[in-house]
């Protein structure tokens, strides 16, 4: 499943866990769980990593966890000075009805595992077995970061405010998430931002209800908040420059009950995404500010607030640079892809990356014989991936961490 010479043999020891991976991640897959609290998610992964010489800790914020693989002096108390290397997997699902009919599909109405989170944390299970097997050749300790309530739940967050990644502290920190729009096997990533900030955005238009026949009697609140949509693509358009852009988009205006009723309120629903924290304050504050003043103007009073998403996902350039080497060294010339530009979508490993200098990047799971620009993507109900990738992200691991430990980003 793997090509060409492998650094350190790790080609040979992804192949020796491989099946063990595929059945975690389909008995993961057929059990998905949503949030902060991932109990049966959390105790398969821990009996797959049992009897292995790891440490586990635990916070109280949510059922993440994580492993740790003292190698080499630093299990003897020796290294002192040895490095540390984070690797994270998510492992919580969202709440969708699964349409793949694969045999082991969710047996949970309502959740499904369309990201691959499943993947993520079945490939780093598999790591830690491979990384394991060699520990007395490790130059340096491991993390395996086991992380729930990635999507929407700020679980790094909170798995790093319960001190998780404290003792020991990383010098650095990296992560793999697959992809059903890449060729499979293919490792795409990029030096600096990768992925964009994301606010949820919510205002409300209060006006006066009355009679639809005399509206000039009552204060009509719709208008006015199609006047604010307006002028928040407006003030995206011109006073955002393209060079460090922004997307805002209003996706729900709730309002009324009845054809002949004005209503008394309209709410807005929306989010802000965004490639640098600069342009984030600019725009959260440019949001509250036009809510405010198109409602005073139409003589509507208002209220506009902003709930805080994830931050930029922003990566060292030393290690995108080590990742790219990675995956050169593992899979030859063509195995890895600089992204041209980011991605407007959010990811909350951007918290353990403003902690820890490391690199997030992505790995090709198009499925054989499909075409990898009209799969359905993820967060879609029919999203499927080719489980041999799994190899490779196990090996991208494996090798990611051991060189990071022998050389550090040189």
């Amino acid at each position: 499943m793997l090509d060409g010479e492998t650094r350190g043999g790790w080609d040979e020891a992804a192949e020796a866990v491989f099946e063990e991976v595929v059945a975690l991640r389909r008995a993961i897959h057929a059990e998905p769980e949503i949030g902060l609290h991932c109990p049966l998610t959390s105790a398969k992964i821990k009996a797959a990593l049992a009897g292995l010489p790891l440490e586990v800790r635990e916070g109280t914020s949510t059922t993440g966890f994580v492993a740790i693989l003292r190698g080499g002096a630093a299990a003897t108390g020796a290294g002192s000075n040895a490095r540390t290397v984070l690797l994270r997997g998510d492992m919580d699902a969202l709440p969708m009805t699964e349409e793949t009919g694969l045999p082991f599909a969710s047996t949970i109405d309502g959740r499904m595992h369309a990201c691959g989170h499943d993947t993520h944390t079945a490939m780093l299970v598999g790591a830690a077995k491979a990384l394991s097997a060699r520990r007395d050749e490790l130059a340096g300790t491991v993390v395996f970061m086991f992380q729930p309530g990635e999507e929407g739940y700020h679980g790094a967050r909170f798995m790093i405010e319960d001190g998780l990644l404290a003792d020991p502290a990383p010098d650095a920190a990296f992560a793999l998430h697959i992809s059903p729009n890449a060729p499979s096997g293919l490792v795409v990533g990029r030096p600096g931002t990768i992925m964009a900030s994301a606010d949820t955005l919510h205002a409300r238009i209060i006006g006066r209800g009355g009679h639809a026949a005399m509206p000039h009697e009552g204060l009509d609140p719709i208008p006015v908040a199609c006047e604010i949509v307006t002028a928040l693509q407006v003030y995206i358009a011109r006073q955002v420059a393209v060079t460090d852009p922004a997307v805002l988009s209003i996706t729900k205006i709730q309002a009324g009950t009845a054809h002949n009723v004005v209503p008394g309120e309209a709410t807005l629903l929306g989010t802000l995404r965004t490639l640098s924290e600069a342009t984030r304050i600019q725009c959260q504050a440019a949001f509250k500010r036009i809510v405010e003043n198109i409602a005073a103007a139409h003589g509507c009073t208002s209220e506009a607030w902003i709930d805080a998403g994830y931050p930029v996902t922003a990566n060292d350039p030393r290690g995108s640079t080590l990742q790219q080497a990675v995956a050169t060294e593992l899979f030859g010339e063509g195995g890895w892809q600089t992204m041209p530009k980011p991605m407007m979508g959010a990811e909350d490993f951007s918290y353990v990356l403003r902690a820890v200098p490391g690199a997030f990047a992505f790995i090709g799971a198009a499925p054989e014989g499909s075409d990898p620009a009209t799969n359905p993507p993820l967060h879609n109900t029919r999203m499927t991936l080719d489980e041999r990738v799994m190899a490779r992200g196990v090996a991208m691991h494996c090798a990611t961490a051991t060189r990071f430990l022998d050389r550090g980003f040189d």
